[in-house]
């Protein structure tokens, strides 16, 4: 009967990601690999949730939507970003930023459409393209090791069919934040051949030293073409909750919210009403989120560095850390990936599943590995010391490869 599947199901292979975590799961492995917390949601994000569990004994047990998230959001809107927008037409709370991605997408595509993403870039976005039955034309690369935005290779990648533009910033899996600049040449684009942007803001709060997130809808003429689009998980360190939105002019948003209904109906209720503590959080908290991750990012970043990566560029907002592969090791992301696993029990991400095409028809994509950061002091620490183990007691021998390899041998102090 498998025969009789559908192609979209048959092209839309088990997540790398999941796999690599399941496998950290079967051999004990400290899992770097998905960008999920590990460690406790904040005080009064818990709290919260133990509050709203009150809606079950009050019968808040069926579909729902609470309006007042709307609300708050629409104020975060015009405290952060300066933008006016109806918490009554344009907002729709999704299972996660997923689902609200997904949604937009099949509001917006039809048949034939193409979609202009980035490329590297999270890997379900070309998926759900792919089931609204678009194209995804040649990708724009992203320019390392600093990934700026080829202003010639992005210009050029429009056609008379391309329907709307990916933007992720904070960007997974590199750490980019998109500068101004690079932001006012996407939106000029798109106006220039009357195209809409989707963005995934679910890094907004997380970004580090004077490097800011810009909304994309923020800048002149963009509002009205622009679909955001972000989540509770990653800044209230709640993955499980599965609060979403997606915010438009009201036209746009109809639409999402028709399909929505088709695919999900309702977000649990029960979340959206711990929502509403969550994203009333002080200005204080954001504060304090961005300096715990950077502590966290730059204890990766010189644990990597010990370990013998070279690091070129170093995060600017979210939580992972895509690391360049010396090319004196001559192995492939897989195999160190699999190695990593199998001799120091330590999961990361291969950097190929980020990529779609070549750059100067060379495959440069072998040469990364993401590891996240978005972990607990002690599965940090636990990595570490595993990785220092390997590196000092197998030195390079454990590494596969047919050239010369130098020698990266960790210090195993802590």
């Amino acid at each position: 009967m498998e025969r009789r599947l559908s192609a979209a199901s048959r092209r839309s292979a088990p997540s790398p990601i999941q796999q690599l975590s399941h496998l950290a799961q079967r051999v004990g492995a400290v899992n770097l690999a998905e960008g999920f917390p590990d460690f406790p949601a904040p005080p009064h994000v818990k709290a919260a949730a133990a509050a709203a569990a009150a809606a079950i004994a009050a019968d808040h047990n069926q579909y729902r939507h609470v309006q007042g998230i709307c609300d708050i959001l629409a104020e975060m809107a015009k405290r952060d970003h300066g933008l006016d927008v109806d918490p009554l037409t344009d907002f729709v709370i999704c299972c996660g930023q997923s689902e609200a991605f997904a949604a937009a997408i099949f509001a917006i595509i039809d048949p034939g459409d193409e979609v202009l993403l980035f490329d590297p870039a999270y890997e379900t976005y070309e998926t759900c393209i792919e089931l609204a039955r678009g194209v995804p034309p040649n990708n724009v690369p992203l320019d390392p090791p600093s990934w700026t935005l080829n202003e010639d290779e992005f210009l050029k990648s429009f056609t008379s069919r391309t329907k709307a533009v990916v933007l992720n910033s904070p960007h997974n899996p590199t750490g980019k934040v998109f500068s101004k600049e690079e932001l006012l040449i996407i939106a000029q684009a798109c106006q220039k051949v009357d195209c809409f942007a989707i963005t995934d803001d679910v890094y907004e709060y997380i970004t580090y030293h004077e490097n800011k997130h810009i909304s994309l809808a923020s800048l002149p003429g963009m509002q009205e073409r622009t679909v955001i689009t972000s989540s509770l998980s990653k800044t209230y360190s709640v993955t499980g909750w599965r609060i979403g939105w997606a915010c438009s002019p009201a036209s746009i948003a109809s639409a999402i919210r028709n399909i929505h209904v088709k695919l999900t109906d309702s977000a649990p209720a029960l979340f959206q009403e711990a929502a509403l503590i969550a994203l009333t959080s002080t200005l204080d908290f954001y504060s304090s989120l961005k300096t715990d991750y950077e502590v966290r990012r730059d204890f990766i970043l010189q644990l990597l560095e010990d370990f013998g990566f070279h690091i070129s560029f170093k995060p600017q907002g979210s939580v992972f850390v895509f690391a360049e592969l010396p090319s004196s090791w001559q192995i492939s992301d897989i195999d160190f990936v699999m190695n990593l696993i199998n001799d120091a029990g330590v999961a990361a991400v291969p950097g190929r599943g980020f990529f779609h095409r070549n750059c100067d028809g060379e495959s440069y994509h072998h040469q990364y590995v993401r590891f996240a950061f978005c972990k607990s002091d002690d599965t940090l620490m636990a990595a570490a010391l595993r990785m220092r183990k390997l590196a000092s007691t197998k030195g390079k021998t454990w590494l596969i490869g047919s050239g010369r390899q130098e020698d990266h041998t960790v210090s195993a102090s802590p």
